[in-house]
């Protein structure tokens, strides 16, 4: 096993009515600012909550924060937060929401020009608002990690930045804020916490037990839950182990002392950017292809996953392999989720694009060992075609 550090601030208030429980969070002298995305939180009934545990604090809120966050937009909410000169930050929603809080924590009092943040990856932010989430779609592991995905409409940049300083002091999963959500969402999250364990699973052995098994129980979690909850969505069990295995999908423990790979979410990321296809059906694209195209370097990790998760014992070991990927394969087609471009109806030229905008924003040597050139990622993509 590799060295590693490991720190992880967040608290976490799990279950049903846990929204009420935000006034212990915080400070009643706070000036809040109340970021979300579009009207399911106030048709949900989540924003009524929220307002309701805020009491009688000083709060603001700003609406609109897009599917895939936008610097423009979030620019907007930073000149709020300096204007009312508010103090704490609670983003209501999805990962989007909250990777666009944790960008406006850090933006707020930065001195310069605040896309420097992102493309500094993070180490530019030497201070940060404190800011709290309360989570409506399990999916991205955001409420309980320092990751943020920003995209900047005007260049067509999509980014990620890490910066410890905008870990969530706290966050508030209550699985019956989710019942309101389309299935495609559900869905969404389902595939997007897969390939999440996938990135910092599919590597190379290292030794590290408890992380490979800790992974591999997610990853069958996620096998048992997706069908499932499409077929019973009212269950609260049910919801309940989706909104918690996403969460600990991304919160730092599978991944300590193991590589990860992360090369399916780089290359996805500009899919979404360029076709504005949902982030988690990108990586139903990316990583089935990915595992084929580079199965000689994965081959032990994808051995093991045929056992321990697929449960493939006989044949020989290529076929194994075949199978496990198949059967991947077949577990997002089986939810919904395409697995090739062409679903989107993007070609040749598509792929030409697509390997130009990895070159421009330097994703050139992706992948655990750095060997995911701009001709790998070419032939990820041709097999997803």
């Amino acid at each position: 096993m590799q060295n590693f550090e490991f720190y992880n601030p967040t608290r976490i208030l799990f279950g049903k009515g846990m929204i009420a429980r935000l006034d212990e969070q915080l400070s009643p002298e706070a000036r809040v600012l109340v970021l979300y995305g579009g009207a399911s939180a106030e048709r949900s009934g989540t924003l009524a909550e929220v307002r309701a545990a805020l009491g009688n604090r000083t709060f603001r809120e700003f609406g609109g924060i897009e599917a895939n966050p936008t610097y423009e937009t979030l620019m907007k909410a930073v000149a709020l937060v300096r204007e009312e000169k508010l103090d704490f930050l609670l983003a209501v929603g999805g990962g989007s929401v909250m990777d666009g809080t944790k960008f406006v924590a850090a933006a707020v009092p930065y001195e310069g020009e605040p896309w420097d943040i992102l493309v500094s990856k993070g180490k530019a932010a030497t201070k940060a608002l404190p800011l709290g989430t309360v989570v409506t779609l399990p999916a991205t592991g955001s409420e309980m990690n320092c990751l943020s995905v920003i995209s900047r409409q005007s260049t067509g940049d999509k980014l990620l930045f890490s910066n410890p300083l905008v870990y969530p002091r706290f966050s508030v999963l209550d699985p019956m804020r989710t019942m309101s959500l389309p299935m495609k969402q559900v869905i969404n999250g389902v595939v997007d916490s897969f390939v999440h364990v996938m990135e910092q699973y599919m590597t190379y052995p290292v030794d590290g037990m408890a992380q490979d098994r800790f992974s591999e129980g997610l990853l069958s979690s996620l096998v048992e839950i997706g069908p499932r909850i499409v077929a019973t969505p009212d269950d609260y069990d049910l919801r309940s182990n989706l909104m918690w295995v996403a969460t600990l999908a991304l919160n730092g423990l599978i991944g300590a002392g193991v590589p990860h790979d992360w090369s399916t979410h780089m290359i996805g990321h500009e899919i979404t950017a360029k076709y504005h296809i949902d982030h988690a059906r990108t990586l139903a694209i990316v990583f089935p292809a990915l595992i084929k195209v580079r199965r000689a370097e994965k081959r032990a990790k994808l051995l093991q996953y045929a056992t321990r998760v697929w449960n493939l014992t006989d044949g020989t070991e290529d076929q194994r392999i075949d199978v496990a990927i198949r059967k991947t394969e077949e577990f997002f087609e089986g939810l919904g989720v395409p697995t090739r471009l062409s679903a989107y109806e993007i070609g040749a030229e598509g792929i030409n694009d697509l390997v130009g905008q990895l070159e421009d924003h330097g994703m050139t040597h992706l992948g655990e060992n750095g060997d995911v050139t701009l001709d790998v990622s070419r032939k990820i993509l041709e097999a997803a075609a």
